[in-house]
């Protein structure tokens, strides 16, 4: 005898069937409503690569992703793309719904341009947003917005001038000599080693002392600050990620609290410390100190016997974290590439290691006295600069995120307007960068190209140079990170030699992925805060 079906499974039954039929008819609606606005766009003349009425851009990404290493870094797809289509030359839509928003990348000097001067108040991404705020809190300076962005950045600047840093070139010093020492000990040794580990440790020092006046001492020790700060990068995510499980960890935010505790305990520490020297008159020329200066200076005698008011601590907090995070990160990286390029170009190490001699002289053991004595020497190394420069044009540490807006649209040369409601709004610098329509030769390593007349055809095309980004929104540590390199360049490449280790590196660990390398570079950038050399960047270091 059949059994009949239980009266209560029925409805239970029917009701899963409802719940996955709305969520299908859910998700077709929203992917002909996706699919139907690009190709509206299209019809409209913006630019874009052929577009699938079903799967949108998802397999033309699919297919250049498979092509770079897996940790390869987001940035390079724009460029990968433009490579295969070349009329896509100033800015095109992507669809890659339902694993991101629409994306509007703009790869041309006068679009970014438009980003980021014409409309300097564009909102920042909220995928950006969401990877700063376990960093900094919510009221950082890369993320806000209006007139308590322009407050906040008023009371920064002066920290970060030309001529307040100079000031602190003694300070900057000692950690660059440590740093000196460290890879004098690998010279010595003759091993391989982690040069973005070695760079990342002298950042960190320096951004210590300049922003806070605090020691961290992270090249010879251990730092409870910057552990948290490093571990919490590891686990920051911008919400774009394809694969959902990066985006959702139940961990994270268990990590993210603990993390931020220990950050905010020892800052809350130091900056009361300043506070409390400030009031004392025995002020310090880090940027903190200066800001708590000026902040004294507005106070009320009242305000002043009451302590830090919460409101300024909790604010300057969240900047300092911002300021030890971004001042660390993208330095160490360029330094590592400056390293890289000079080592597969000894012309062009030469020829700075000729300029040092001039200005600096021959003898090795004056420079450091040469340079507290006289810091506006670091001013009279131009190819020096141009090899910061072009290091910082090939790879490009940072891209510029934004979010768009009803009321905001793009212009492309030929007068077509791009909306950008509801799109990421991507500027890309690598693909800027690398356009050969922009920069003459624009794979090679050319450091003249900044020393040439604008007639010639080296010259750099007016706003396609961007790693610091232009307008009122440009980076306020970009003279401290310039400053730091060339002061690491004086001290370092008359003595060292610094050879990129890949092949030994892969021979120790096994790597037998093929896949290993973009534009014919071994050392391509991933994705770890902003781009890094990937595997650290494994080198050996010779004496001269």
């Amino acid at each position: 005898m059949t059994p009949r079906p239980s009266q209560s499974s029925s409805p239970a039954l029917l009701l899963t069937i409802g719940i996955i039929t709305i969520l299908i008819v859910s998700f077709l609606t929203k992917l002909y409503k996706a699919r139907r606005y690009f190709a509206r766009l299209r019809q409209q003349g913006c630019s874009m690569p052929p577009h699938h009425p079903i799967f949108g851009h998802i397999l033309l990404v699919g297919k250049i992703m498979s092509t770079l290493p897996n940790d390869a870094h987001g940035h390079y797809l724009a460029n990968e793309i433009r490579l295969r289509f070349p009329h896509l030359d100033s800015m095109y839509y992507l669809d890659t719904w339902p694993f991101g928003p629409p994306i509007l990348f703009v790869l041309s000097p006068n679009g970014m341009r438009q980003m980021t001067q014409e409309h300097p108040l564009l909102p920042k991404h909220k995928g950006q947003r969401q990877f700063l705020r376990p960093l900094s809190g919510r009221h950082d300076l890369v993320t806000m917005e209006g007139q308590m962005w322009k407050t906040w950045r008023t009371i920064f600047n002066p920290g970060f001038s030309a001529n307040h840093l100079m000031t602190l070139i003694p300070n900057i010093l000692q950690d660059v000599l440590i740093f000196h020492d460290v890879l004098q000990d690998h010279a010595q040794k003759g091993d391989i080693f982690s040069l973005e580990e070695a760079t990342l440790n002298l950042t960190l020092d320096v951004i210590g002392r300049v922003t806070l006046n605090s020691r961290f001492n992270v090249q010879t020790g251990y730092n409870d600050m910057t552990s948290a700060l490093r571990d919490q990068i590891k686990w920051c995510t911008f919400g774009l990620e394809p694969n959902p499980l990066t985006r959702i960890n139940p961990v994270r935010p268990v990590v993210h609290w603990y993390n931020g505790r220990r950050m905010n305990r020892y800052i809350s520490r130091e900056l009361e410390n300043s506070y409390t020297a400030n009031r004392g008159g025995s002020a310090d020329k880090s940027i903190v100190g200066l800001a708590l200066k000026s902040y004294l200076e507005d106070e009320s005698i009242t305000k002043r016997a009451q302590g830090m008011d919460a409101t300024f601590k909790e604010f300057a907090i969240s900047q300092i974290k911002v300021f030890l995070f971004a001042g660390h990160d993208t330095t160490a990286s360029t330094i590592c590439y400056v390293y890289y390029l000079l080592s597969r170009n000894p012309a062009a190490l030469k020829q700075v290691r000729a300029e040092h001699d001039t200005v600096f002289g021959k003898e090795l053991s004056r420079t450091v006295s040469l340079i507290i004595s006289t810091p506006h020497l670091l001013n009279q190394l131009p190819y020096t600069l141009a090899v910061i420069k072009e290091s910082l044009r090939l790879f490009p540490v940072v891209t510029i995120p934004r979010g768009g807006h009803s009321d905001l649209f793009l212009t492309d040369p030929d007068g077509c307007k791009y909306p950008t409601k509801d799109c990421l709004v991507w500027g890309q610098h690598h693909a800027l960068h690398r356009h050969p329509l922009w920069w003459p030769r624009p794979n090679e390593f050319l450091p003249e190209r900044w020393l040439v007349t604008e007639d010639d055809p080296l010259h750099p095309v007016k706003n396609a140079w961007r790693p610091f980004e232009w307008g009122p929104r440009n980076c306020i540590g970009q003279e401290l990170a310039l400053l730091e390199m060339k002061m690491i360049a004086v001290l370092t490449l008359r003595k060292f030699n610094l050879i990129g280790a890949y092949e030994e590196w892969d021979q120790l660990h096994g790597t037998k992925d093929a896949n290993k390398t973009v534009d014919g570079e071994r050392a391509y950038q991933i994705q770890a805060g902003s781009a890094h050399p990937s595997d650290g960047f494994p080198c050996k270091v010779t004496f001269a």
